[in-house]
């Protein structure tokens, strides 16, 4: 696809970058495409479905059981110029075709000198799927998780099976519903699911309710599955009355991803289940070594822990990797947290994001790292994961 983007909003088309790294992000997303749900709902749902409508301000926006869902590009604002990202884009043409269509995606990969990359859903999916397993029509829900998927599984994946790591939503209202489109998944080729970092905080079962979440956490690891816990998919912080909510929100990313790991790891899952990969997609790594020291310390000094056979730090390190933008300040605490524990995300399209330069920016901060820890952290920890191909040559 070719659109001539504003140059009001844009910047000009970057340069390739030089390839330093061999890159697999572990963290990237989609816009969904405004003809995602009449293509691939069942005849019949497709007026129950989600449907884009041009409002009244001239924007595109989502319909869905009589809901708005105004961003139809959620911070898709890569490539924009610094003075206009205060703007969500409102239209797909305010935002880089690469965000919904797969063959420009490729291109701005190439761009950036990202090898493979992994990708969320956006606002009218929200990042594990939340608006359909909370959807009041049940039927419709269900069908339009298994749409979600058979896009990404159709479009986005096969048509670049080395380039793009699968991921999918699941129904995770319905406990068997949820295992068997995991399964459905996992049988064409996806490696990874989104999950709520923290469910009962958006009205799913406490992970700590066995019954709901056993069919789900099997399936995943029967299949080999990540869980992928994305910040922000049950919710940021919560803000005080007068305070900059969007500011405290960016700033404490971070916080929301100590405490998803620890309730994860709490709730044992992974004690039972020895072979469970989780994913801690966005947040960093600078909590981690953090993370670690205070497991010790309850274990070895104060004595709370529950009394397992295993020490808690190392089910923690065992079972969960951590991914980075670049932590140039923590990134030398990775022999702490493990260094194959560690990958990279690029978090394109989002205003985080480090998309042209994600190679400079890896340099800069990581330049001084040994290049076998290099490749394991920028793309060898990743492809071992998410049992995803390395091209033949691997960088640095």
């Amino acid at each position: 696809m070719t659109l001539e983007l504003d140059p009001e909003l844009f910047l000009p088309e970057p340069e390739p970058r030089p390839v330093r790294y061999t890159i697999i992000s572990v963290d990237d997303h989609v816009v969904e495409p405004g003809y995602l749900f009449e293509r691939y709902l069942p005849e019949g749902l497709q007026e129950r479905g989600p449907q884009i409508v041009a409002n009244a301000n001239g924007q595109e926006v989502w319909h869905f059981e009589g809901q708005v869902f105004l961003q139809v590009g959620m911070n898709a604002i890569a490539g924009r110029r610094k003075e206009t990202v205060k703007l969500e884009p409102s239209r797909f043409s305010e935002m880089r075709p690469g965000c919904y269509d797969i063959e420009a995606r490729i291109r701005d990969m190439d761009i950036a000198g990202v090898w493979a990359s992994l990708n969320f859903p956006s606002q009218i999916t929200g990042f594990c799927g939340r608006v359909f397993f909370a959807a009041q029509d049940v039927e419709v829900g269900q069908a339009c998780t298994r749409a979600w998927n058979d896009w990404l599984h159709d479009e986005w994946y096969s048509a670049y099976p080395t380039r793009i790591v699968p991921g999918g939503i699941a129904y995770l209202a319905d406990p068997q519903a949820a295992a068997a489109e995991i399964r459905r998944n996992a049988d064409r080729g996806f490696t990874a699911i989104s999950f709520p970092e923290r469910p009962h905080k958006i009205g799913l079962p406490s992970l700590w309710d066995r019954d709901h979440w056993r069919p789900i956490i099997e399936a995943c690891v029967d299949t080999g599955t990540v869980i992928c816990l994305h910040v922000g998919s049950s919710g940021v912080h919560e803000a005080p009355p007068g305070a900059p909510s969007l500011q405290l929100g960016a700033t404490l990313f971070g916080s929301i991803s100590l405490v998803s790991a620890a309730e994860w790891l709490w709730s044992g899952w992974a004690v039972e289940y020895p072979d469970l990969k989780i994913a801690m997609s966005e947040g960093g790594i600078g909590w981690v070594a953090m993370l670690l020291d205070r497991l010790d310390n309850i274990i070895d000094r104060s004595g709370y822990g529950l009394g397992w056979d295993v020490r808690p730090a190392d089910v923690l390190q065992r079972n969960f990797w951590f991914c980075s933008l670049d932590d140039p300040s923590t990134i030398d605490t990775r022999h702490r947290i493990g260094v194959e524990n560690i990958m990279v995300e690029t978090d394109y399209p989002h205003g985080d994001g480090t998309w042209p330069d994600v190679q400079d920016v890896i340099h800069e901060a990581w330049g001084h790292i040994p290049d076998d820890e290099l490749r394991m952290m920028c793309s060898e920890n990743a492809a071992k994961l998410f049992r995803h191909p390395l091209p033949e040559r691997t960088l640095p």
